[in-house]
């Protein structure tokens, strides 16, 4: 057990196949160790075993807040999915914000641990530290928004006032690879399939009903001092100053216009580097304005509220509506979620930049509930396979920027309703395998890319390629230098010295994804008000150092799981069309004219930084973080790489 501020020291185990919760305690070495969150989260599910089918019964998925969830400390409303992805194979947590992890928190629990398998469709409800399972078969088959108005009715409860809860939609209950989990408020845990490793074990919700009880520091001097230093900074920046900071005003999506710009937005599933690049003579090159899907226009044109989530003083969630015509019959859809992400893939990546589409488009992704990134992205793979014929046999008129097809097939893709539906739902790794389309796929270790361009942006080709859920902004959020000078400004096309700074913001995100507390924190804080919030709300004295070194741990541990699971330095890759020296390479284009991601030298850069060999953590620096479970990797520092199962 535990006695660290901050927790519970209370897990519930839910056997689905059985029907059976157990209560136990938190072991206070993991505490220590792991944090809470993501860290504490991926240890539970490296317990469980690497070699599980993330479909099977006995894959763990668990839904886990960490010591400042719920608190006092700005941004504090997380919650992390962690489990064995379904789409990459690896171990991958993915989080969301809004309520529910603090109301999970207030309602007694730092975590939800599910195994096994319901018969029958049913959802989990919590409240005052139990978990009940009651029946879902009523809500089975039902869309995210209409589950959640059935479990308000039902609860007599209100979204944001005592009731929060978490669903999936068709696309998890029908086994699509990218399926997610989506709250009240259109939050959404999108990446690595979560929802459906939820939809594979009948799970349809996660109920909890709580009132506001926020955990009490347990060093409130400290507490406070950590607290108000971070709110001062976070009113400071440029970035996260309410009312007037670029995330505050415009949500996310105050990054479109800015990597156009630098050339920086892959476009036309990533033949080009934003969508005013030309080439000569070049037929294909884009024809549509970035600008139309930007944040500046959404505030503008569209934008009717900007809720927050629990103790955020930035207010990034812009929640939008439109009136839009879809085959003859006017949808009024308002929702939330116009972010970056969504409308890169939704939009420029699939050659669209028809505003109020992307909007309809989001808010249908939400309620099927599927990862807006990985569906844009393979709208616009198959946008590029129908072009060069690989598509014939299902499809072949599928033309780039195809709103009316592009919604259509959403649906098919949750409800596996055709062909090509079902062979996109899939993801990028099977589609290319099934139709020798590795050249169209823009998938690392499974997981398509983010809205980041490798080759503007070299931080972000090695952290795509070294994320241990496959492509990802959010392990190593390098732009934030690249882009913003956050904590300095680096040259974004230069690649020496991108190795250390990956592995630095893999390690910082680590801590606040086990903390748990939003990433945009970091736009503004540093690890001095990380220490200090920790240390008061937990009782602690760590240091620095000490704080770092656990964010390295848990990276590593991630790491250790996937050598476990059959990974190895091979899979730390890019798509061909990023890399230079690769027979598929294409050079950036306009301001990012010529350039290409120089991936081995930064891989051998990375690789001594983190003191790996050859992608595989040796059994030395497993003993020196103190990671002292599993068999090891059978390598040692020093030596060659040795199969990651030996």
């Amino acid at each position: 057990m535990t006695d660290l501020g901050g927790f519970n020291d209370h897990v519930a185990r839910i056997d689905l196949t059985e029907g059976d919760v157990q209560y136990e305690s938190i072991d206070d070495e993991d505490a220590k160790k792991y944090i809470g969150g993501r860290g504490l989260g991926v240890k539970y599910v490296f317990d469980q075993g690497p070699d599980v089918d993330p479909e099977g019964p006995e894959n763990l998925l668990a839904f886990m807040n960490g010591p400042l969830t719920g608190t006092q400390a700005p941004m504090s409303g997380r919650i992390a999915v962690c489990t064995k992805s379904p789409l990459t194979g690896t171990v991958t947590d993915s989080h969301h914000g809004g309520w529910s992890g603090a109301r999970l928190k207030w309602a007694g629990f730092d975590g939800l641990l599910f195994e096994g398998q319901a018969d029958d469709p049913v959802y989990a409800y919590v409240e005052d530290g139990e978990v009940e399972l009651r029946d879902a078969s009523e809500l089975w088959g039902n869309g995210v928004h209409d589950t959640m108005d059935a479990i308000e009715e039902e609860h007599d409860g209100a979204f944001g006032k005592n009731l929060s809860a978490m669903a999936i939609g068709p696309g998890g209950e029908n086994g699509t690879k990218y399926a997610c989990i989506v709250n009240e408020d259109d939050r959404a845990s999108g990446r690595g399939g979560t929802g459906c490793v939820m939809g594979s074990k009948n799970l349809k919700a996660v109920v909890v009903k709580s009132g506001t009880r926020m955990p009490k520091p347990a060093d409130p001097e400290r507490f406070t001092e950590g607290y108000q230093q971070a709110m001062q900074l976070i009113r400071e920046s440029d970035v996260t100053a309410p009312n007037e900071g670029g995330l505050s005003m415009y949500g996310t999506n105050v990054l479109m216009n800015l990597t156009e710009e630098m050339d920086g937005l892959p476009t036309r599933n990533g033949r080009y580097t934003s969508t005013h690049s030309e080439a000569d003579e070049d037929p294909s090159a884009p024809n549509i304005d970035a600008e139309n899907v930007s944040g500046e226009n959404v505030r503008e044109n569209i934008l009717v509220d900007e809720p927050t989530c629990h103790s955020c003083p930035v207010a990034c969630k812009k929640e939008t509506e439109v009136t839009y015509e879809h085959k003859g019959e006017e949808m009024n859809v308002r929702g939330e979620s116009y972010e970056y992400e969504s409308a890169f893939a939704l939009g420029p990546n699939s050659m669209n930049d028809d505003r109020d589409s992307i909007a309809v488009m989001i808010n249908k992704c939400n309620d099927l509930g599927i990862d807006t990134i990985e569906a844009g992205n393979m709208l616009a793979m198959a946008m590029e396979m129908t072009e060069q014929g690989k598509l014939d046999d299902l499809d072949d008129d599928l033309e780039w920027g195809d709103t009316e097809h592009m919604i259509d097939l959403l649906d098919e893709i949750a409800h596996h309703s055709s062909e090509l539906g079902e062979l996109l739902a899939k993801g990028a790794r099977r589609i290319a395998e099934a139709r020798d389309a590795h050249d169209n796929s823009l998938a690392v270790k499974g997981q398509t890319i983010p809205a980041y361009d490798p080759r503007s942006m070299k931080g972000m080709g090695i952290g795509y390629a070294t994320s241990n859920r496959g492509a990802c902004h959010l392990r190593g959020y390098t732009p934030s230098a690249e882009i913003l000078g956050i904590p300095e400004k680096v040259d974004p096309t230069e690649w020496e010295g991108k190795g250390e700074l990956c592995a630095l913001f893999q390690d910082l995100h680590a801590i606040s994804d086990s903390f748990d507390i939003c990433k945009f924190n970091a736009f503004a804080e540093g690890i001095d008000e990380y220490v200090d919030q920790y240390n008061g709300m937990t009782g602690l004295d760590v240091s620095e150092d000490e704080l770092m070194e656990t964010g390295d741990r848990i990276y590593t541990l991630e790491r250790y799981y996937n050598n476990l699971a059959g990974f190895d330095g091979e899979d730390d890759s890019l798509p061909g069309r990023f890399v230079e020296g690769h027979e598929e390479a294409i050079p950036g284009q306009g301001g990012s004219e010529g350039e290409l991601c120089e991936l081995e030298e930064m891989k051998e850069e990375y690789y001594d930084r983190r003191s790996w060999v050859d992608g595989v953590v040796p059994d030395d620096r497993l003993d020196e973080l103190g990671i002292d479970v599993g068999p090891g990797t059978g390598v040692s520092s020093g030596e060659g790489a040795a199969p990651a199962d030996d």
